[in-house]
């Protein structure tokens, strides 16, 4: 498998002038190949890990799958280096015996960029027609003392981050702010697909009475992946689009953004909040 980080050196500057030459610890960026049937779906830039878990939680919230059942097998395809070593940068997925594959509508047989993630499907009525799952009923209740913590209790778990400053991480916690499995990735999207991926994996699809907290913006392409696995909360320490909104509101989901401190900004879902 990859590296999560590399070493290289730098040249630090320093006040008055002063500079000295010392190694930086950097995250590292690598394209993934997703193929589904052994056909080109999608190009990714992400950090090497949890690969398997991302191709559940990115063919989940694409639709594709609603369970682990659905998928048959994955594999690394060879991708050699110019050292003839294997970069584990192919994934080839087999859905199940009667699953369909992927709408040719919505093949992702392009470059996307680790900060954007799957662009251009700002959609309200494609995601409700996709989503198997709805938030809305979910009976989730979340303190506001619970609430407020998530942020710090996030950041404790970003291993990565604290070596590199160079991560986004996404983490899905109870109501009581138990962490149930937390991710860092250099792209949000990916870091959600994979926290996602690994909760239907483990059979925990549709997520009811979760919160999902993430290191950055609440965005369009987040709130709709959270909807798509039935997550009824998502929190953000910064702002969210105005599209997130209007998505986490027809779909029932609360929504909090600019969550520092002791402070935030409730936007959807208010009546969950204790």
């Amino acid at each position: 498998m990859g590296r999560l980080t590399v070493r290289r050196p730098v040249l630090r500057l320093g006040p008055d002038g002063t500079s000295r030459s010392r190694p930086d610890t950097l995250v590292t960026e690598e394209p993934l190949e997703l193929r589904v049937g052994g056909r080109p779906l999608s190009v990714t830039m992400r950090t090497p890990g949890h690969d398997v878990e991302f191709a559940h939680g990115f063919l989940l919230t694409e639709g594709v799958i609603g369970s682990a059942d659905d998928l048959s097998s994955a594999r690394y395809c060879d991708s050699v280096d110019d050292a003839g070593r294997n970069t584990y940068n192919v994934l080839d997925i087999d859905l199940a015996p009667g699953v369909a594959p992927p709408d040719p509508s919505v093949e992702r047989n392009f470059y996307t960029t680790s900060s954007c993630g799957v662009c251009g499907k700002a959609s309200l009525d494609a995601v409700k027609l996709k989503t198997r799952y709805s938030p809305a009923a979910d009976p989730l209740e979340l303190r506001r003392d619970v609430l407020v913590s998530l942020p710090d209790r996030l950041r404790e778990q970003q291993k990565v981050f604290g070596s590199t400053g160079g991560l986004h991480a996404a983490g899905l916690f109870t109501a009581d702010g138990e962490a149930l499995v937390v991710r860092e990735d250099v792209g949000r999207h990916n870091a959600v697909d994979k926290v996602l991926g690994h909760e239907l994996m483990a059979g925990r699809v549709p997520a009811t009475g979760t919160v999902l907290m993430v290191s950055g913006r609440a965005s369009f392409e987040l709130v709709q992946k959270a909807v798509m696995a039935g997550v009824p909360a998502m929190v953000a320490v910064s702002a969210p689009s105005s599209l997130a909104v209007e998505l986490a509101e027809e779909a029932g989901m609360t929504l909090v953004g600019f969550l520092r401190g002791e402070t935030g900004n409730v936007y959807t879902g208010a009546e969950r909040i204790g």
